[in-house]
Parts: C-alpha cells; structure tokens; sequence
C-alpha cells in the first residue's frame, strides 16, 4: 500500500512490496491517498519544470544517445526550459543533441542501413540548431534522414516498415518516430508530394489496426500476415496497447500542426483523432484517473495502471484542443484530469529533493528473440521503470500544455 507514499518508496520497489519488474502503478496504491511529492504539489510548472531539472542534473555529456526517446526527453526539457524562463535547461538539452552531430552532418550512433523509423525521431531537435549551423552539420544531418525515409522499404500497400527487421510491418510507434519529422521537414524543404504520403502513412496504420469493435488501435499491423502474432485474416496484432497508442495520438497533433493549411491530409488527421478520442476516455480508469497497460482490458488480473500512456494522452488531448482540432470542452478538461492525477499519483521526490517519475513500461513489441506473442500475458509480464524518458518527456510536455505554453 505504500508504493506511492512517502520519499523512498516508489513503485515496483522492495518498500512497494515487489521487485521492479513486479511492479507498477497498482490499484491497491491508488485507494489511498498518494502524496506524490506533496499534498500541495501543483501540476504544471512546478512537477513539468521540477522533473525536467531534476533529469537533467543527471544527464551528462557522456550520456547522450541517438535513441529516440532521448530525442523525446531533450525536446521536453529544451520545451520546458523555453516556457518557465529557464535558459541554461533549454541550452544544456540542446547542446546535448547537438554532440552527437560531427562536422559533416554525420550522426554518432545512427545507421542508415537498419531502416529504423525510431532513429529518426531525435532528428525533431535539429530544426532547432539551424539558425547556428555556420558549417552546415545539421542541415545535412536532417538531409540524412530525410534520405531514409525517401527509400524506406515499404510494405505491399505502400507502408513504411518500421524496421528492416521487421518485414512488411506497421507498428503504431513508427507514425510518432517518423510522422512528425517528415512533416515539419517537407513544411521547410519539400513540398504536397510529401504531406499526400505522410497522410497514406497515417490512412494505412489506422485501417490496418483499427479494431472495429471499440474503435482503438492495436499495436501493429503484419500486411503480409506471416507472423505468429498476426490474425490470419487481418493480420493485425492481438491487443491495444497503450503506450503504441499514445504514441500515435501524439504523432497526429505533432504531425497536424505542420499540413498545409489547404491540404486535404489537414482533416483526415483531425477527423482520425476525433474518432479515437472518446474511445480512449472510455478505457480510463475512474478511480485513479489513469490509464491500463492493456488499454481495455480494465481491471482483469494482471493490468496495471502505467504512466507513459496516460502522460502521452493527456499531451495529445490538451494539444489537440488548444489547436482546435478537438473542441475545447471536454477535452482541455479531461487532459488537465489525467496531468492531476499524474502528478499526484506517479511523482515523488527523493531525499535530496529530486523529482522523478515512476510506473512506466520499461519496453514493449512484437516479434524478435526471444519471440514477443502480443498476448495478454506478454503485455503485463513486461518491467516497469522509474525516470523513463518515455513517460518522463510526455509528462513534461503534458505539463506545459496544462498551463497553456509552449
């Protein structure tokens, strides 16, 4: 009952009562009180800020990767640092990013040859260090990317696949990892041509995964429908897990904002996010305000309450109606709901002061070795983690939106 109470505590800790891979946000921590990192702890600058500062005092030079959910975290902390008047966090993220950038637009960490839509994902950050670029480094490194995604294989029907190890596959991942990206460089450098693709992209996952009895999205979607965790007949993946469906939340309010005002792909986004909405406030929690691991699966034995799906929906509902894209009523309100909860149930601080965040899925696919089923069972047997920037970076950018910044 103490797995989110008190200092030390946090959850998926021994003081929780398990390990950290038999942890996780549990319903049984929920029916109590949670102090968070405070009774008083206020969504918003000072959980979104605080979190962002207390990852950073830790995130050296010698930590940076070209992961993409690095990418994610240093594009929420630079955001953070912009909003609530704090430089030097804006500067040390993106210094951070810009290292990994060599004189010739060469990327540290990044091979072409695996055709992994994730590796495009940090390349968001570039577009920020343009106006500093006296060499050229960082244009040529965007080039780089964009090149991939010129002559990434594709799946019969015209998919990206989201990587070469992954034949003819969609994952929902993939649209956050790419669509963004591809759209704010085809708005500085290329043209319709591009946009009419990225919507395809965004046409084709959702038909492919689109379960038709709750209007959710499963995970991923095999065309050539070989793989063992695929339907015979749909091959679409067996369960709708949260996290992938955040992301593709997160990849149409990204993506939207860069169409072309006239472009026809501007209300199929919108009208695509105006569908799942309700059906992902369906699958919410009532009693904790979060959201299920295995989206709508509920309370059945073995789901847990993870964080990185409720911080990505609350950062896509809150931007989605600040865009106009969703009405303001009551979607501003129900993002806001989900932050509060968020922060009174999933931060604590430790003994020096330092915030962080717990209860997100540490990863999650299909395929591979050991191979992944998709099933149930896989699904809520996968560890969870605290300060992942997967749910750290939403969480921070969900904060900024609650306030009304960017």
């Amino acid at each position: 009952m103490d797995g989110l109470r008190g200092k030390t505590g946090g959850v998926g800790s021994p003081a929780a009562g398990g390990t950290q891979a038999a942890g996780g946000i549990r319903p049984a921590d929920l029916a109590a009180p949670s102090l968070g990192i405070g009774a008083g702890a206020m969504p918003g600058r000072e959980a979104g800020l605080g979190l962002a500062r207390s990852l950073m005092s830790t995130y050296g030079p010698d930590r940076a990767l070209w992961h993409y959910e690095h990418g994610l975290f240093l594009s929420a902390a630079r955001a953070a640092g912009l909003a609530w008047g704090d430089p030097d966090l804006a500067a040390t993220a993106l210094s951070r990013l810009a290292s990994l950038v060599g004189p010739g637009g060469s990327i540290a960490g990044y091979r072409r040859d695996e055709w992994n839509l994730d590796q495009v994902n940090p390349g968001r950050g570039l577009f920020e260090l343009l106006d500093s670029d006296p060499d050229g480094r960082y244009r040529r490194a965007l080039d780089l990317l964009a090149s991939q995604l010129k002559s990434q294989p594709r799946t019969p029907s015209g998919g990206l696949w989201h990587k070469l190890i992954y034949p003819d596959q969609m994952w929902l991942d993939g649209l956050y990892m790419a669509g963004p990206f591809r759209a704010r460089y085809a708005a500085s450098y290329a043209g319709p041509g591009d946009f009419d693709d990225i919507q395809r992209q965004f046409e084709l996952a959702e038909a492919g995964t689109l379960d038709p009895r709750t209007g959710l999205l499963r995970h991923a979607w095999d065309e050539s429908r070989t793989q063992l965790w695929a339907d015979p007949e749909t091959g679409r993946s067996p369960q709708v897990w949260g996290r992938a469906l955040g992301w593709f939340t997160m990849a149409l309010v990204d993506s939207w904002e860069w169409f072309p005002s006239d472009h026809a792909g501007k209300p199929v986004l919108a009208s695509m996010l105006g569908r799942l909405a309700p059906a992902i406030a369906a699958c919410r929690d009532p009693a904790s305000g979060l959201f299920w691991q295995v989206l709508d699966q509920g309370s059945r034995p073995g789901n847990w309450l993870e964080s990185s799906a409720s911080a990505m929906f609350s950062y896509a509902l809150a931007k989605g109606a600040r865009l106009g894209i969703l009405p303001a009523d009551p979607w501003r309100g129900l993002a806001a709901s989900i932050l509060e909860a968020l922060t009174a149930r999933a931060l604590r601080s430790d003994e020096a002061g330092r915030l962080h965040f717990e209860g997100t899925c540490a990863v999650a696919g299909l395929g591979g070795k050991p191979y992944r089923d998709g099933s149930f069972e896989y699904y809520v047997g996968e560890p969870r983690k605290t300060d992942d920037f997967k749910g750290a970076g939403p969480f921070i950018l969900a904060s900024i939106e609650y306030q009304g910044r960017r």
